[in-house]
C-alpha cells in the first residue's frame, strides 16, 4: 500500500511511466482504456473514410482521402505498438473487429459504445455521401485535434511520445476539411452542408463523454488527464464555431 500511494503521489506531480513492468493494475486497466479507444477509432474512422474516397468531386479530393485513410491506419498502429508492449497482438488485433460496421443513420446512442468494440460512438455512424464526409472530417478534426493536445501529457511515456507524433497529422486532416468545406460552400451547397452540420455537431460532442464524469478526479492523480471532459468539450466547440462563422455555417 505504502508503494502504491508513493506511486500516486509521484504520477500527481507529473512523473511519468516508461516501462510496463512499472505500470500498476488500476493505472494499466486505465491507459489500456486509453489506447484502444484510439485505435478502434482511428480505425473504424479510416474504414468509413476509405467508402467514399471515390465520390471526391476530383483527383486531388480523392487523393487527400486516401492520404487521411492511410496515415489515420499509420495512426493506429503507432499506438499499437504501444499497445505491443503491453502483450497485444497487433496484427491479431486489426483483423478482430468488423472496422466498416455501422448503425442506421437516424440512431441515436449518445456517448454509449455498441458491442463492436471501443470506438467512439461518433464512428458507428454511417456517412452520406461526399460532402456529409467532409463536414464529418472538419468537425472531427477539431475534436481530435482538442483530445490530442490532451493526450500529448498522459504520464506513460511511450504513448504521450506517440501521441505528439500523431498530433500534427491528424491536424492536417482538419486543415484538408476546411479546405474541401469551403470548397463545398463557394460551390454554393449551404442548405445541404448546415443539414450535415446539424447531424452531426451532437454526435462529435458526445465523443467528449458526459460533463458530470466522476472518474476525472482518478484519471488527474494517474497523469492520464488533465482536464475535464466539459473543458475539453468547451475548447472543441469555441474552435469548431469560428471555422463555421468563417464559412456562413451555423454551430448545431
Amino acid at each position: 500500500m505504502t508503494e502504491e500511494m508513493s506511486l500516486d503521489s509521484y504520477l500527481a506531480q507529473g512523473g511519468v511511466l516508461t516501462n510496463p513492468m512499472n505500470v500498476p493494475p488500476r493505472y494499466r486497466a486505465e491507459l489500456m482504456k486509453l489506447m484502444t479507444t484510439f485505435v478502434d477509432s482511428e480505425l473504424a474512422g479510416a474504414a468509413g473514410f476509405a467508402d467514399v474516397i471515390n465520390a471526391g468531386p476530383g483527383i486531388k479530393e480523392r487523393i487527400a482521402a486516401a492520404k487521411i485513410v492511410l496515415e489515420k491506419t499509420d495512426n493506429a498502429n503507432r499506438v499499437l505498438k504501444v499497445m505491443g508492449e503491453f502483450g497485444v497482438d497487433g496484427d491479431r488485433y486489426a483483423n478482430h473487429h468488423p472496422w466498416t460496421a455501422r448503425l442506421d443513420r437516424d440512431a441515436d446512442i449518445g456517448a454509449s459504445r455498441t458491442d463492436h468494440d471501443m470506438r467512439l460512438a461518433v464512428f458507428n455512424y454511417p456517412l452520406n455521401g461526399w460532402s456529409d464526409a467532409v463536414v464529418m472530417n472538419l468537425l472531427m478534426g477539431r475534436a481530435v485535434a482538442v483530445q490530442m493536445a490532451e493526450f500529448s501529457m498522459v504520464s506513460y511515456q511511450p504513448l504521450a511520445e506517440a501521441f505528439r507524433a500523431i498530433a500534427p497529422i491528424e491536424a492536417r486532416h482538419a486543415e484538408l476539411a476546411e479546405e474541401g468545406l469551403t470548397k463545398l460552400v463557394e460551390g454554393g451547397n449551404a442548405d445541404g452542408l448546415q443539414a450535415s452540420v446539424d447531424y452531426w455537431w451532437p454526435r462529435v460532442a458526445a465523443s467528449f463523454g458526459a460533463a458530470d464524469s466522476t472518474k476525472a478526479d482518478s484519471l488527474k492523480k494517474m497523469g492520464l488527464r488533465k482536464s475535464t471532459n466539459a473543458e475539453l468539450r468547451t475548447r472543441w466547440e469555441a474552435e469548431a464555431k469560428t471555422v463555421l462563422d468563417k464559412l456562413g455555417l451555423k454551430a448545431g
